[in-house]
């Protein structure tokens, strides 16, 4: 399936129907008084976020959806129907904004979250309403009132907990096959990774963690050269970022401290509060290094790199140093996890009370 994380879409909830101007007719009744109902209300247009889905392909190709009117109202104080409504179904993580002025309406951010994106219109009033004691036959009704019309953006963020920055080739997909249940496709060249992979981490029972594989990024990514600029959205929600380097490269000329300089720049350009995520160093592809030359390889990458955060030394194909990492990462996720959900302690010196 295609992989599509963003859309425009116009939806239209149902028209309220119109009231009914009606008269009770029975033999021997000479003034059986109003009995018009009132229209029904329209059908209304709701978002529902569903666990099974990771892209909003559906929604590239059907971009209108209108829910039903609803009916007019009839005699014999009978009511309208209500109008059908319509049930979209979006990853977890969907954003929607108003296309026309960019203001974000809703987010999907649990499994089976169910909002309401467009009111259908009440119904109008039928004559029946409008009997009163100095009005015994209204002939007042009222039409339905219009549902809400909406041009919306919708843009996925998929929710991961850890997220794999790196350029082209440097083992990312190699190392989320090695510590989840990911089945990217792997390659010896550069650019396999096309769109977004989602990996859960199981570090014991009840224990886990979801990592996102992105497309490699190259420098100028954030003016548009390459993939990886137009899915680094899906690091916003991440509590961590991996920075995987590619110790032995193919061409020896190539100096991995630039390229990895290059990836902390093109990500401090995109974004400053993702530039400012926890990041930890990840030197992978250290069983194509000689043993005897891997500790002075790597002091010479972080004395040049200056790096001051956590450095793993690991082989994602070998899976040399994967288990540790990953029991690190758990330990971080958790602490974050735990300080969300914490409220803050407030000092009671600095609680503002009424005077006596």
């Amino acid at each position: 399936m295609k992989f599509v994380d963003e859309a425009f879409i116009d939806i239209s909830a149902g028209d309220g129907g119109a009231g009914c101007v009606s008269f009770r007719h029975e033999k021997y009744k000479e003034f059986g008084g109003p009995n018009g109902g009132d229209g029904g209300r329209g059908g209304h247009v709701f978002a529902v976020a569903d666990p099974n889905l990771n892209t909003l392909v559906d929604f590239r190709f059907s971009r209108r959806h209108d829910a039903k009117r609803g009916e007019h109202g009839m005699g014999s104080d009978m009511f309208g129907a209500a109008g059908d409504d319509i049930t979209l179904k979006m990853p977890v993580g969907t954003i929607i904004t108003d296309a026309e002025t960019g203001e974000v309406l809703y987010e999907l951010l649990n499994p089976g979250e169910v909002i309401t994106i467009a009111k259908g219109g009440d119904g109008g009033f039928g004559n029946l309403r409008f009997k009163s004691a100095i009005n015994r036959a209204p002939r007042q009704k009222t039409p339905g009132w219009p549902g809400e019309k909406k041009s919306l953006k919708l843009e996925l963020k998929v929710l991961a907990d850890v997220g794999l920055l790196g350029m082209p080739n440097a083992g990312k997909s190699t190392f989320i096959t090695a510590v989840s249940n990911a089945r990217p496709r792997i390659a010896d060249y550069p650019f396999t990774t096309l769109h977004p992979n989602l990996g859960v981490v199981r570090v014991g029972p009840e224990q886990s963690f979801v990592v996102a594989d992105l497309p490699g990024l190259i420098e100028g990514a954030s003016e548009g050269a390459g993939l990886g600029h137009l899915f680094l959205r899906h690091l916003t929600r991440t509590r961590l970022l991996l920075h995987i380097v590619d110790m032995a490269p193919f061409d020896e000329g190539v100096d991995v401290v630039a390229q990895a300089k290059a990836i902390v720049n093109e990500l401090k350009k995109y974004d400053t509060d993702l530039y400012k995520k926890p990041r930890w160093l990840v030197l992978n592809k250290l069983d194509m290094v000689d043993k005897d030359e891997r500790v002075a390889l790597i002091k010479d990458f972080v004395k040049r790199f200056k790096f001051k955060g956590p450095v793993f030394e690991i082989s994602a194909l070998t899976r040399e140093g994967c288990e540790p990492l990953v029991k690190e990462i758990y330990k971080h996720v958790k602490a974050q996890q735990v300080a969300e959900q914490t409220p803050e302690v407030i000092d009671p010196r600095f609680v503002n009370t009424p005077d006596a």
